[in-house]
């Protein structure tokens, strides 16, 4: 069973020092237009799900799929305070299951930010977000330097290969090895 970030770890992870080295409007801006539908796995207590939202607008959406309860009851209240409730579909997740075929062809971005290396399946992982993603559609993967090793993140880019997903950039994000793929 792969390692998974304890849900109390949430408030760590939202610390606004970390806006000086990840911002996530610089991060996600080139990726998220108005009117996107946008999954993202693992959204914790959501350090990127507002400016997701943001970005996504009111015509927008953005789903979330998290094993843990208590990471989504957090990013609910967050979600709410920035008035941004309507624009986030919050789901919970099961083991070895995104649980969104109910999206075929419907994203148009997934956000992969630290969390394919906690996944038990990440083949399958990368089978549902290609199902679930449009036709040049993008999905960002960046997975931390200090938990995944360069060829254990060689492994998850040939999953996301072997699924249909094409490597299209290689961006430079702070503490990550990264990789930006298309559905063609």
């Amino acid at each position: 069973m792969p390692h998974r970030c304890p849900w109390y770890l949430g408030y760590f992870l939202l610390n606004p020092l970390r806006r000086l080295v990840q911002r996530p409007a610089r991060l996600l801006a080139p990726f998220v237009k108005p009117g996107f539908r946008v999954l993202e796995p693992g959204p914790g207590m959501g350090y990127f799900t507002l400016e997701l939202a943001r970005l996504a607008g009111p015509t927008g959406k953005v789903h979330v799929v998290d094993i843990e309860p208590r990471m989504l009851a957090a990013l609910a209240r967050r979600a709410k305070s920035a008035g941004y409730e309507k624009r986030i579909d919050m789901r919970l997740g099961r083991e070895n299951s995104l649980g969104v075929g109910d999206l075929p062809g419907e994203i148009d971005f997934v956000l992969a930010f630290a969390v394919v290396h906690e996944l038990g399946d990440i083949a399958s992982f990368f089978r549902e977000a290609a199902m679930a993603m449009k036709p040049g559609a993008r999905l960002l993967l960046a997975e931390p330097t200090g938990h995944v090793s360069e060829a254990a993140f060689a492994d998850e880019c040939a999953a996301a290969e072997a699924a249909g997903l094409v490597i299209v950039e290689r961006p430079d994000i702070w503490q990550s090895r990264a990789a930006v793929f298309a559905k063609i």
